[in-house]
């Protein structure tokens, strides 16, 4: 008879408990850090393509402020109480010659009559009162300036008389149909005015125009290059069917140096 601990099937061994992870292990080699696990940084985005500002009135590189030079302050109202002087000055002349019908010799007189009598009494009554009489200070015109303004001018009317010589000898057919068209606008304009009214609104054009123009000069700047477009191809037009059959004048011989 068999025994029964020789039929006992054997059980297993037991297999090994995993060894814990200690907190001072090291990561495995496989373990993404935190570098590597956060998302790679976007490509930088292509440079803009830099286009061309298109047509600008004064030019590409030329700012308003710097069109205008000198006046510049006054009239871009940088300078707002020379400005507001400039503006209500010549409102008082306009008012008074056209509104109030004053000739300009009338004002003068009117008004060298009034400084000089209060002049004149104020400096006698100080003899009466023991106060000394009021200082008038000398005025005198600097030669300088009468020379700087005389230079100004003559340069000027240098220019215009040789801008006139270079159209009357047909030279420049555009300048020609440019000022022509220029003294019949303003022959039109001052069908519609007298000079003293003409003067006025050039004064406050200039004072409202500029400020205007620097404030949106982009979209003005759209417009004009469109006109400008359309204006070039129309003369185009003009000068193949036209302008090009009438004779031009005599080419200018060149210099030799």
């Amino acid at each position: 008879m068999a025994d029964p601990a020789e039929e006992t099937v054997a059980a297993p061994p037991p297999t090994p408990a995993a060894p814990a992870e200690s907190a001072s292990d090291p990561p495995p080699a496989d373990a993404a850090s935190p570098e590597k696990a956060s998302p790679p940084a976007p490509a930088p985005a292509p440079a803009p393509e830099t286009r061309s500002r298109g047509f600008r009135l004064l030019g590409e590189d030329t700012s308003v402020h710097k069109a205008l030079g000198g006046a510049a302050d006054v009239l871009l109202w940088k300078d707002k109480k020379t400005s507001a002087v400039v503006i209500g000055g010549a409102t008082v002349i306009w008012v008074l010659f056209e509104v109030l019908d004053y000739h300009l010799l009338t004002l003068i007189s009117h008004v060298l009559i009034g400084v000089l009598a209060v002049l004149f009494l104020w400096s006698k009554a100080t003899t009466f009162i023991k106060k000394s009489p009021p200082d008038i200070p000398l005025v005198q015109i600097p030669e300088d300036l009468v020379v700087n303004v005389s230079r100004a001018l003559r340069n000027d009317i240098n220019r215009a008389l040789h801008l006139f010589r270079e159209i009357a000898m047909g030279h420049d057919l555009k300048k020609f149909l440019g000022v022509i068209v220029g003294l019949w606008i303003l022959s039109g304009v001052g069908s519609c005015c007298d000079f003293l009214t003409l003067i006025y609104i050039a004064v406050l054009m200039l004072h409202t125009v500029p400020i205007l123009y620097d404030k949106y000069q982009d979209k003005v700047d759209h417009f004009a290059g469109r006109a400008h477009t359309k204006a070039r191809k129309q003369y185009e037009v003009l000068d193949a069917k036209v302008l090009s059959k009438i004779p031009r004048g005599p080419v200018k011989p060149k210099k030799q140096n």
